[in-house]
């Protein structure tokens, strides 16, 4: 599942569709860092149905969700 806010990790910014950024309770979201050879820049691979670096090099995509309570966020998924 995916909901807003929205981050991108390589300009360490914050959005949402109503440009708020702000993480709220009961909220899910999917941590999703890919960690890439020789750059940041990425281009979807339309083929594959996923995201690959722009030079085409080797990467490692990895992803947890945590839910927003009232309390410590809890990690629902874990590597």
């Amino acid at each position: 599942m995916h909901e807003t806010p929205r981050f991108r990790y390589y300009k360490i910014t914050a959005w949402d569709d109503a440009g708020t950024g702000r993480i709220k309770e009961g909220m899910t979201l999917a941590i999703e860092p890919m960690v890439n050879i020789g750059g940041w820049e990425t281009k979807v691979d339309r083929n594959a149905g996923r995201c690959v670096p722009k030079i085409g090099s080797l990467s490692a995509h990895f992803e947890d969700t945590i839910a927003i309570t009232d309390g410590e966020p809890e990690v629902l998924t874990s590597a």
